[in-house]
């Protein structure tokens, strides 16, 4: 039962949101912890038609001595081979599939949240960026499911329910879960269009403790997670995707917003996010738990205070049907409208003067969730009307 559920989790991830294809080298990123759906995804992989597979592992443990111990400049050093690596699989037309479930969730929660907010290499992060913004290789991110993650969500370290959860929002429980991926897509993309065909000048959100206005570029444009490679390879880019999404302009964002789900950063889980913004800017970071670790993470560089993506998901949203505070900001960000800090999607934007002007530009991009049934979402025009786009978590577009 277990093998089988590894091997149809993987065939949807590797055939579907990765696309893996002949000839293909692919990488295979996971903690220690995931090293069965490792396997299962690596067995996917070559019957796919891949040429080569690997695997890189991931230890907690060893990021956390990194963080404790290390001098302070090797918490942003890049090690130059591993920026050789990803030129290489660019090179291939590779392929890049991340497992993302945190194993030990409080293993940094007494380390200094400043240092856990910096440690991050910068160069191999530039290149990811790169990668990812022009679609260079084929690439997605899937939950991976460990008994710590399940303690943190459930409270006690009961895998096989988290298990069951995700194969519920990555519609694995559907008898045909490509074709029930596809279905939603399309959905997706048929609001996208309906917003675009608005051309909204700004995005509204209120709610408790939120009152916050984003302003859009004239060629903003919304999409969905699925992209075609500069090879023409499409992919689903993460995985449950519920979003519709687009870049702002980065100078145009004022008002408080209050954070409606617990964030995850670096291995710190952050509690009652509050951010304030000026002109564009966050001038004042607020959290009953890690705002350390945020204030850390906006002073990585000028544009890392300022917005890079808005996000929109309703209610008929798979992840959020279950009413469940993952703790995992793949699944929490498509449970509920978000918002993230850092870099934006050049690709989300039309027209070469608005991303030359408007589009952020940074090392950092983190997503926090704004939304849910108490937070209403209008589109502005540029007269300043307003047109309602979420109540109560439905769609009015």
């Amino acid at each position: 039962m277990i093998e089988e559920r590894l091997e149809r989790y993987a065939e949807l991830v590797v055939r579907f949101a990765a696309n893996v294809g002949e000839g293909q080298v692919v990488i295979v990123n996971g903690a220690l912890e995931h090293a069965p759906l490792v396997r299962a995804v690596t067995r996917a992989a070559y019957l796919a038609g891949a040429r080569w597979v690997g695997a890189d592992y991931q230890d907690a443990h060893v990021r956390r001595a990194l963080i404790e111990l290390a001098p302070e400049d090797s918490l942003t050093w890049t090690p130059p081979w591993s920026l050789t690596r990803v030129e290489s699989l660019v090179k291939e037309d590779g392929s890049i599939i991340t497992l993302y479930g945190d194993p030990e969730p409080d293993l940094l929660s007494d380390l200094d949240g400043a240092r856990v907010g910096r440690a991050r290499p910068r160069e191999l992060a530039r290149a990811m960026q790169e990668v990812q913004e022009k679609h260079l290789a084929s690439w997605t991110i899937v939950p991976g499911p460990t008994p710590g993650w399940a303690r943190q969500v459930f409270g006690e370290p009961d895998q096989e329910r988290l298990w069951e959860a995700v194969e519920k929002v990555m519609r694995l429980t559907d008898p045909d879960p490509v074709g029930a991926w596809r279905r939603r897509l399309e959905q997706l993309s048929g609001v996208a269009a309906r917003l675009n065909e608005h051309r909204f000048d700004a995005v509204r959100f209120q709610g408790p403790g939120t009152d916050l206005t984003v302003g859009l570029l004239p060629s903003s444009s919304w999409g969905t997670a699925e992209y075609d490679t500069v090879r023409g390879r499409r992919n689903v880019v993460n995985l449950p995707t519920e979003e519709v999404f687009t870049c702002p302009d980065h100078r145009r964002t004022e008002g408080v917003v209050r954070s409606t789900r617990p964030l995850s950063v670096g291995g710190r889980t952050i509690e009652g996010l509050e951010l304030r913004f000026r002109e564009g800017r966050v001038v004042e970071v607020k959290a009953s738990s890690g705002a350390d670790v945020v204030e850390a993470q906006i002073a990585t560089d000028e544009g890392a205070s300022r917005l890079g993506e808005v996000a929109l998901v309703d209610g008929s949203s798979g992840v959020g049907q279950l009413r469940t505070t993952f703790f995992n900001t793949l699944l929490d960000e498509n449970a509920t409208c978000h918002l993230a800090y850092g870099f934006g999607f050049a690709s989300s934007v039309r027209e070469e003067r608005d991303r030359s002007d408007g589009v952020n530009s940074s090392l950092v991009h983190t997503d926090f969730m704004v939304g849910g049934p108490e937070v209403d979402v209008d589109g502005l025009e540029l007269g300043g009307r307003a047109i309602p786009i979420l109540r109560e978590d439905v769609f009015q577009v």
